[in-house]
């Protein structure tokens, strides 16, 4: 069985990081589909998606690091937001556009610490659109 549904969000841009894992677990429980594997994939490509402990000190050494990766006053050919979402793979963190988790009782599989996140790099603000689709039995 296949359920695909949409979580829209509002972003404010600039490195902003979203914990989306109640609205993925809300599409989750939604599909009515009890175990099984969850792709969660963002439909723009100034973003990122994917699993961290969402916590103050961490979410603001992302930011650091990836201020480092792509300085927003670097002249670049493409917009440092671009880069930066392309680039963030290479050094382990946003996984690009996409993840895949499983679920099992209708709860996903997630560590203790960890979250589903949303990051914009673009400079502004932006109205964002994540497709999940939840395929088991």
């Amino acid at each position: 069985m296949i359920y695909t549904g949409e979580i829209s969000l509002r972003t404010q841009a600039d490195g902003e990081i979203i914990d989306i894992t109640a609205k993925v677990q809300k599409q989750l429980t939604e599909s009515g589909i009890t175990g099984g594997i969850v792709t969660v994939f963002v439909e723009h490509s100034t973003c990122g998606i994917t699993t961290v402990e969402y916590e103050p000190g961490l979410i603001d050494d992302l930011g650091k690091l990836w201020e480092k990766i792509a300085p927003k006053t670097c002249r670049m050919r493409t917009m440092p937001a671009g880069a930066t979402a392309t680039d963030t793979p290479t050094c382990g963190l946003p996984a690009g556009c996409v993840i895949d988790r499983a679920f099992i009782d209708k709860k996903l599989a997630l560590g203790t610490w960890q979250q589903i996140i949303l990051v914009d790099f673009d400079n502004r603000p932006r109205s964002r659109t994540v497709v999940v689709q939840v395929m088991g039995e």
